[in-house]
């Protein structure tokens, strides 16, 4: 990995309920990214994917932790303090028309990043943002635009070109293909490509497309139930995940090479309440290979390989274990 732009440590995040309950919706988690890197954070709904980049951008305030970025640990800033890093922070949203204001036109949706930061001296704002445009493949012909006039994926680059205006260094993905057809959707992820190479930017990459994400990123972290159950280099998580809840999201993934795909691992039931979680495997009551001792307490991140963790006590078993299973 090169110098990381974001570290996060020991992330936790909880929402207050009535009395002592509480969702434990992140716990504990840690991972870095690196300079013009991408991780992919994948997920069942409810894993706590997106509020890891809310709490990761401030957007949500973290209960406990530290997230260093570029050195400095943000989690310890005062909104003023953090006021200046907001150009070099920034996010993608899941839906591009909700996440335009219907009433301003593209130009002064792009432009806004500018105005807000006092970025630079505002006549040269229509330049830097004919530029961006130009960038995210849209002309100066879309500068009068109002959201409705668009398709949805014009919609998504120009929130792509809003993001990436102040030239930031780590930018939060947020499902940024999901509401597209799937044409747009890989004209979306060559984009995010080739801008990163261009602008070195780093990505946190939410989402439930697995071939998205092996599209595009470079390591992956697999959450469930607000924790981080495996990371790993991109190629060794589709090809060898350890983790039974890996294996089971890897399997669903239909490649287009049947040598590759891995033998069907199912998981029944529902994912349980996050509600006062309990300190143990959080994947017990659907694991097919479970022990008892997975009852003690949370499994702390095993090293698989280089760059590679799994927090399963049966990590070096997975693949045999469950295979055994399949075959009952």
């Amino acid at each position: 990995m090169t110098d990381p732009v974001v570290s996060v440590e020991g992330l936790v995040k909880r929402f207050y309920l009535k009395g002592q309950n509480y969702v434990g919706a992140v716990n504990g988690i840690s991972f870095k990214i690196g300079r013009g890197e991408t991780l992919g954070l994948v997920g069942e709904s409810g894993s706590g994917k997106t509020t890891v980049g809310r709490c990761l951008l401030r957007l949500v305030e973290p209960t406990s932790g530290r997230i260093r970025f570029e050195g400095s640990d943000i989690t310890r800033l005062t909104i003023r303090e953090l006021k200046p890093l907001r150009s070099r922070l920034q996010m993608v949203f899941q839906d591009p028309f909700g996440s335009l204001n219907p009433r301003r036109t593209v130009r002064q949706s792009v432009e806004e990043p500018l105005a807000l930061q006092r970025h630079s001296p505002a006549r040269t704002w229509l330049g830097i943002a004919n530029e961006m445009l130009e960038q995210v493949g849209l002309g100066p012909q879309y500068l009068n635009r109002l959201p409705i006039e668009l398709t949805a994926s014009e919609q998504q680059r120009v929130g792509i070109a809003r993001a990436l205006i102040t030239r930031p260094k780590l930018v939060v993905l947020d499902e940024p293909t999901s509401t597209l057809d799937p044409t747009a959707r890989e004209d979306i992820l060559g984009l995010l490509s080739s801008l990163q190479s261009s602008m070195s930017v780093a990505y946190l990459f939410i989402s439930h497309d697995i071939m998205a994400v092996e599209r595009l990123s470079h390591r992956v972290a697999v959450m469930y139930l607000g924790h981080i159950v495996e990371q790993a280099p991109t190629a060794a998580i589709m090809s060898d995940p350890r983790h039974p809840y890996t294996r089971a999201l890897m399997s669903a993934v239909l490649s287009p090479d049947p040598t590759h795909r891995l033998p069907r691992n199912l998981v029944f039931g529902e994912i349980p309440s996050a509600i006062n979680p309990r300190r143990e495997c959080p994947f017990y009551t659907r694991c097919p290979i479970r022990m008892d001792r997975c009852l003690d307490d949370v499994p702390a991140m095993a090293a698989v390989g280089p760059e590679h963790g799994a927090a399963c006590l049966r990590w070096r078993d997975t693949p045999k274990l469950l295979a055994e299973v399949a075959r009952e």
